[in-house]
């Protein structure tokens, strides 16, 4: 899969790194719908998981990335939605793995947990990795009730 468009969503501990990941997409070409924060002021995470979780329900985006301090709230909050399947990720494999043998809609970032690199590097092999289907497309299958 070609990934045109992503949505994107923190909370106030995410919004740096939130704003560099935005950069980073639309240097490749990438159209981003950023759902905020717009500043660094509190923010609440539920408040942007569930429109990114929405817009790629509704099939507006092709991949949603979330991000706030330990990443694990904003994670929570995705995957109360039936058609997420929302991946905390903190190392460049977990998050290719996540998309591979999991087929991840969502990449969830922990701003406070990760360097600027390693989160680019986690989003670009999130972006680039198709999902394998095949003995894992029975257990993704599983995954809603």
């Amino acid at each position: 899969m070609e990934v045109k468009n992503v949505s994107i969503g923190s909370d106030h501990a995410g919004f740096e790194l939130k704003t560099t990941i935005v950069s980073f997409l639309e240097s490749k070409g990438i159209k981003v719908t950023d759902f905020g924060p717009f500043s660094e002021e509190r923010a609440d995470y539920p408040d942007y998981a569930h429109p990114v979780a929405k817009s790629i329900e509704n099939k507006e985006v092709d991949l949603g990335i979330l991000i706030c301090g330990s990443g694990n709230g904003i994670n929570m909050t995705a995957n109360k939605h039936q058609e997420i399947r929302s991946a905390l990720c903190w190392q460049e494999d977990i998050a290719e793995m996540a998309r591979l043998h999991n087929n991840a809609n969502i990449i969830a970032l922990p701003a406070r947990y990760i360097s600027e690199e390693t989160a680019l590097n986690c989003v670009d092999l999130f972006i680039s990795t198709d999902f394998e289907g095949g003995r894992h497309q029975a257990r993704v299958d599983k995954i809603s009730c």
